[in-house]
């Protein structure tokens, strides 16, 4: 029996100009697009707000949030990922969500299988990776949820 003690089921998640590469555990849902709460006057990552399970949760733009694209341009034919946060200020904002370009999907990786390459990164990103000969981001969660406090505290 092969030993999986060292494959990590992840998620690539599609946007605009490149793939996006995280944990699960990172994942709580994929929910279908629907157009996000607007917000009047908001900065260009914000998309606007979406009411999930009984919470107003702001909707980031990546591509946006990198610099790369106006988040008022993006398609509807992606789908909104919400993620769970991890900084300390969960408590405050348990969830974000995300605008994907398309339809997330699984995979499981081992550590022979992602290696850090090098390569232009907007603040939103972690490190870009190679993935079996495909490029691929880490995004940088902690930055993303700071933009997402900005947003809640609007």
């Amino acid at each position: 029996m092969a030993d999986n003690s060292q494959v990590l089921p992840c998620v690539l998640i599609p946007v605009t100009d490149r793939q996006l590469l995280l944990p699960n555990v990172s994942l709580a849902e994929i929910v279908d697009y629907a157009e996000p709460e607007t917000v009047q006057d908001g900065p260009d990552w914000l998309v606007g707000y979406l009411s999930w399970r009984g919470l107003r949760l702001p909707v980031i733009s990546y591509d946006a949030a990198n610099g790369v694209a106006d988040a008022r341009q993006e398609s509807g034919r992606g789908r909104i990922a919400v993620f769970n946060t991890i900084s300390d200020s969960h408590d405050a904002l348990p969830f974000l969500a995300m605008v994907t370009q398309g339809i997330p999907s699984q995979t499981k990786l081992g550590a022979n299988q992602i290696q850090q390459t090098e390569g232009d990164t907007g603040p939103a990103d972690l490190m870009k990776v190679d993935v079996d000969g495909h490029s691929a981001y880490i995004p940088n969660l902690e930055y993303l949820e700071s933009l997402a406090l900005q947003s809640s505290a609007a």
